[in-house]
């Protein structure tokens, strides 16, 4: 009888998350929607298990929130992998993250591509490991030519490396008369790792963490913040929608009235 009543628990459930998303969709999406995937550790550490589980949890996640948000016609979704800062983490730990690439893209690449999706990537790729570099430049060519969703990874990013490195390219324009000295914001962002892309209209930030950590601190200038309480590898479709339904109730003036 229980599992009777489970099997009913979760097609209702199945039933309102449609639900939700078809209301969802009759407003206005974010376009670009960032999310710094925080909580990985702690949520392994939560079950006595190594923190590399929780990292392996997380990227599950990141299929089905991708496979979310292309549903809702969102055009950009930006995860924040892997940051300049994580090298600092044991080496046992970074070595595994720099694995999941490899084994994300190789079982979720063939449905991506069937979807539609996009991948890109923005972030020092020169400096990861070899294999890191196939798996990820692999799937940026399997998909170049489609046109969905773009499914953006930061991957050995940091924000104010960025910065730093788009300044000191406007400085070499500058002295080689490429551009005249007196730039503006929109020239400067031309020279940013995302200049390709809009900036995000929503960020969204897991684990309750109230901070950007050095995400993206040019680009989400105007973005809407979200924060949650809830751990990545626990981020459920649920949550994304939440985020988005309070995206949508809010005015956005950009500075104006």
């Amino acid at each position: 009888m229980y599992s009777i009543w489970k099997r009913f628990g979760k097609k209702d459930a199945s039933s309102d998350l449609a639900q939700r998303i078809q209301q969802v969709k009759k407003s206005s999406v974010p376009k670009h929607i960032a999310i710094i995937m925080d909580g990985n550790g702690r949520w392994a550490k939560k079950r006595a298990l190594p923190r590399i589980a929780g990292h392996h949890e997380g990227m599950k996640v990141v299929r089905k929130i991708t496979k979310l948000t292309s549903e809702l016609n969102v055009s950009i979704l930006t995860v924040y992998a892997f940051s300049t800062e994580n090298w600092k983490r044991p080496k046992s730990e970074v070595d595994y993250i720099m694995k999941l690439p490899e084994e994300f893209l190789g079982t979720f690449l063939p449905e991506l591509i069937a979807k539609n999706v996009k991948v890109e990537m923005m972030g020092e790729i020169e400096l990861l490991p070899e294999h890191t570099k196939r798996a990820i430049k692999m799937a940026i060519e399997e998909t170049k030519d489609n046109t969905g969703l773009i499914l953006n990874f930061a991957l050995n990013y940091g924000s104010r490396a960025e910065i730093l490195m788009a300044v000191n390219k406007t400085i070499d324009d500058v002295k080689n008369g490429i551009i005249n000295e007196n730039i503006n914001e929109e020239q400067f962002s031309n020279y940013l790792m995302t200049r390709a892309l809009p900036d995000p209209d929503l960020l969204i930030r897991t684990s309750g963490e109230i901070r950007l950590s050095n995400f993206m601190l040019w680009q989400v200038a105007y973005s809407e913040l979200w924060f949650t309480d809830v751990l990545w590898p626990d981020f459920r479709e649920e949550h994304l929608l939440d985020a988005v339904e309070d995206f949508q109730k809010r005015t956005r003036r950009f500075g104006g009235v």
